[in-house]
């Protein structure tokens, strides 16, 4: 292990690994790991990752809502449900591969947040 670097053994995804923040070790979400229990982390993880996937279907659905032609974007009659099918499946996959970003903030918010319940309980 390098110096400065936080042991990230215990976190499974490496989209929600404690290594840095803003290229600088997070501490604080370090020690929020140590006073949340694992099943926490976990549905944190869930949590963070499934909000994620909303918010990119969101984002897919309006990038292909005004698309109009021939083919499985055109704007035939089955097109906008196989269409929402699509994007939902899309967007599944780019958070399950790491996403953009968004899950791992609202994971470590999620974290800070429960720790701070279990210091004041």
């Amino acid at each position: 292990m390098q110096t400065g670097m936080i042991n990230t053994a215990h976190v499974a995804s490496s989209a929600f690994a404690v290594q840095s923040r803003n290229g600088r070790p997070d501490f604080e979400l370090a020690d929020a790991l140590k006073k949340v229990s694992p099943q926490q982390q976990a549905r944190a993880q869930k949590t963070a990752t499934d909000f994620e996937g909303m918010f990119l279907n969101a984002m897919f659905s309006q990038m292909t809502s005004g698309l109009k032609g021939e083919g499985p974007f055109g704007s035939t009659t089955g097109t906008g449900v196989w269409r929402s099918m699509l994007t939902e499946q899309y967007s599944k996959n780019f958070a399950n591969a790491g996403g953009v970003g968004v899950a791992s903030e609202v994971y470590r918010t999620l974290i800070l947040q429960q720790a701070k319940t279990v210091r004041t309980a």
